[in-house]
């Protein structure tokens, strides 16, 4: 299956409600990567102002899904089989940015790890978690 274009992931994305109304952007997309972004709002979070973990472990694990389907045969949908997010420090800035990459792909199964950044206003980046996952290769037609 050939790499989505840039527009093909942003679109796939927007398919996606609850990564859509995060409003998670995809900034890069190759063979067995992807990067993505969100602007920090005050809802996503915690009441000590930090990012909540949920927000971060979303974005890891859609980051993630998505640089394992550039390498999903046709037909063939990536899902999450099993995550373990390291919250590494609290997420404090403006930006939230995610690269995920394939480490070792499979027919069935790919594993994938997903560093998670903070950036301030600057653009320095803080890495502040990173996500290891299995993504499981599911036949679309056994969706339906």
């Amino acid at each position: 299956m050939p790499v989505p274009s840039l527009d093909e992931a942003r679109t796939f994305f927007r398919r996606t409600p609850f990564i859509a109304d995060l409003g998670v952007g995809v900034d890069a997309i190759d063979e067995g990567e992807c990067q993505t972004s969100l602007a920090i709002a005050q809802r996503f979070l915690q009441h000590s102002g930090q990012v909540h973990a949920g927000v971060l472990t979303t974005i890891a694990d859609h980051t993630a899904g998505a640089a394992a389907q550039t390498l999903a045969p046709e037909g063939v949908f990536a899902a999450t089989a099993e995550l373990k997010l390291s919250l590494l420090r609290p997420a404090r800035g403006e930006r939230i940015v995610c690269r995920a990459r394939v480490l070792k792909p499979g027919k069935s199964l790919s594993f994938v790890e997903a560093d998670v950044f903070c950036a301030a206003a600057g653009g320095d980046e803080q890495l502040v978690a990173r996500m290891s996952a299995t993504m499981a290769f599911i036949n679309v037609r056994n969706l339906v």
